[in-house]
């Protein structure tokens, strides 16, 4: 296999990786709508920081609490996610049947765009929301899928052979 080839594998094995990835995203959060809504509504509201023993901040105050709220937010997270997902399988479709890498690339660069869009969202808004007090797991994992988008980018983008 040549060298070429061997880059091209391991693109294509990230690409759809990635894709599958996003999809199976979109699919969860499509039928676990309700239940995202709450999970979000609870960073939101800040219910982790009333957790016995109960932190006391001022930014307590930021905390919102309508459902609402919760439910614009979970359909802005979820667009952002399926126009990733789109993008990503486009960029696919280009790398694996279409013209190559070369016309893959604007699209699967659309779809890092709106995947690290989305991930920028969840993790501002979680430190708006204070979530690095109670919910730091939550934090570590938006950091590590921001580092898989930028590893992904430079993937792409590199110039490897």
């Amino acid at each position: 296999m040549s060298l070429h080839s061997s880059l091209w594998l391991f693109q294509s094995v990230y690409a759809v990786g990635l894709a599958t990835w996003l999809t199976i995203a979109v699919i969860d959060n499509l039928r676990g709508f309700r239940e995202l809504v709450h999970v979000v509504g609870i960073t939101m509201s800040m219910a982790p920081l009333k957790r016995s023993p109960v932190i006391h901040s001022i930014l307590s105050e930021r905390a919102v609490t309508s459902v609402h709220w919760h439910r614009l937010a979970v359909l802005l997270l979820l667009t952002l996610k399926l126009v990733a997902a789109i993008t990503c399988w486009t960029g696919c479709y280009e790398l694996l049947i279409g013209a190559g890498l070369n016309h893959a690339l604007p699209w699967l660069n659309i779809a890092l765009s709106a995947f690290t869009t989305l991930l920028f969202a969840m993790h501002l808004a979680g430190l708006w929301f204070a979530y690095w007090i109670r919910e730091d797991d939550l934090q570590r994992g938006h950091l590590a899928l921001l580092i898989w988008t930028l590893a992904a980018f430079f993937l792409f983008n590199g110039h490897w052979a």
